[in-house]
């Protein structure tokens, strides 16, 4: 039973979320039309553009099918040809997206450069904030990287501040109802930070981290598995699979709301399992990381069950990692005094760990 400070967490955490008035339901689609724009092709006739709509016991199976081949298929998905146009300028890095998705706005990626004052160690971390944040989140744990002697690069990340197309008010083509558009922002944000990554290379970074929270801890998991130069990660708020928490999640009621009734939790594992922290989890031995998870203990969006399957499974795999739990929930970390708790935790072992 929980106990009467979690209920007083659990309530803030309503509040908190109620705050949003632009949670719109959208209507369902699968997207095949996104899937077509990445490098994994074998799309059957049905779902070609023009075609009906197919229901869910149709459309289900193919979608599986078709993660299938995108696990299956290694580095493939989530590579990308090279970046050729970098621009900083005031503190700004600029690019154009290996991995567009046609939208101007969209395909111009940002990312604000805190460089380290002392170069003597060259060291830097990509951060990548959570679902919705404002071009304001995460500045400050940059600005702390910063002072504590370790380069940050804040990426925007799909959909997100300066790249949301005019009249969204909130990011929300990064975890839709549209399912196909969702695993292209994922595959898209993971490219831009693989992308962003050269960047820093090229600059003489040796010692490469990655620090996620909630969404962009989804999309930092993905590219640890798949980047080798990464020497430390934290992923803040964490879940194997994707689909577990907009089936689950308090701040995805929204999107769950506008799927048909027969994509449940376990069936929405299996169509975005292309983009589920689980289905790579096996590449991660090869990988020389340092890995930071942590979660919180009330957390309503990133479910605490969840959670400690993500830490279970590290340990039975025998994974480098260490936990921390917050004593809150997941939109209250970003409030007073957890945000400090929290920032604490990340800066301290990525001080370490680089």
């Amino acid at each position: 039973m929980i106990s009467l400070y979690g209920q007083l967490i659990q309530h803030w955490e309503r509040r908190l979320v109620a705050r949003d008035p632009h949670r719109y339901q959208r209507e369902f689609d699968w997207g095949w039309e996104w899937l077509r724009r990445t490098p994994i092709d074998g799309l059957p006739g049905a779902c070609r553009a023009g075609a009906a709509p197919l229901p869910p016991a149709e459309g289900l199976p193919l979608l599986e099918a078709w993660s299938r081949r995108a696990i299956t298929a290694g580095d493939g998905f989530f590579s990308a040809p090279a970046v050729n146009d970098y621009r900083l300028a005031e503190g700004v890095l600029s690019y154009t997206s290996p991995a567009p998705s046609g939208d101007r706005a969209n395909d111009r990626v940002t990312a604000r450069w805190f460089p380290a004052a002392s170069a003597k160690r060259r060291r830097a971390v990509v951060l990548l904030p959570q679902w919705n944040a404002d071009a304001q989140g995460h500045i400050a744990l940059a600005r702390g990287l910063q002072r504590f002697g370790i380069s940050a690069l804040r990426l925007s990340l799909p959909w997100h501040d300066d790249r949301k197309p005019a009249g969204l008010a909130r990011a929300e083509y990064a975890v839709d109802s549209n399912l196909g558009r969702t695993i292209h922002a994922a595959r898209q944000a993971v490219c831009d930070t693989r992308a962003a990554l050269d960047w820093l290379e090229s600059e003489g970074y040796g010692a490469l981290g990655i620090l996620g929270t909630s969404l962009g801890s989804c999309y930092a998991l993905l590219a640890a598995a798949h980047d080798a130069r990464l020497r430390a990660a934290v992923f803040n708020h964490i879940s194997l699979w994707f689909g577990d928490v907009v089936g689950s999640g308090l701040a995805t009621r929204h999107v769950r709301q506008s799927l048909p009734p027969t994509l449940d939790a376990a069936a929405l594992r299996r169509a975005w399992s292309a983009i589920s922290p689980a289905s790579y989890l096996d590449r991660l031995p090869a990988r020389r990381q340092r890995r930071l998870l942590i979660w919180a203990r009330y957390d309503l969006t990133f479910l605490p069950e969840y959670s400690r399957q993500v830490v279970a499974e590290f340990r039975r795999r025998g994974l480098d990692c260490e936990q921390r739990v917050l004593p809150c929930g997941h939109n209250t970390t970003g409030q007073a005094p957890f945000k400090f708790l929290d920032g604490f935790y990340m800066v301290q072992f990525l001080r370490r760990a680089l």
